[in-house]
């Protein structure tokens, strides 16, 4: 699975939550994300890029086309922790872990939480 570039990823995370839609139905989504205006062309262009990519696929109704996610939001997340874990932990998930801890990103209490998942 390839990775995403942010824009693709954010464009990505509204058809997930949208489930099937038309390139109008993101584009709110999308500019209220950025806080700005942004043309149905840019956003068209980035649908395209997934459906090329092998994120999403289309239903076509004559000139309109209806999108819906073909990877799910899961497994993507799965891929890109992997990938994450595997770049810059050295491929252990307790170096991942002891980073949160260090960083203050992890309290005692979600540790905790965490390893009483595991048991």
């Amino acid at each position: 699975m390839t990775a995403l570039t942010k824009a693709e990823e954010e464009v990505m995370h509204i058809i997930w939550r949208l489930e099937r839609c038309l390139v109008s139905d993101i584009l709110p989504h999308y500019e209220a994300l950025k806080s700005k205006a942004v043309p149905q062309s840019s956003v068209s262009s980035i649908v395209r890029i997934l459906e090329d990519k092998g994120f999403v696929s289309h239903k076509a109704y004559g000139r309109t086309y209806e999108y819906f996610p073909i990877i799910t939001k899961e497994d993507y997340t799965k891929t890109t922790l992997s990938r994450l874990v595997t770049d810059y932990f050295e491929g252990s998930m307790s170096n991942l872990v002891s980073f949160l801890v260090k960083e203050e990103k992890l309290d005692k209490d979600e540790l905790s939480e965490l390893i009483e998942k595991l048991k």
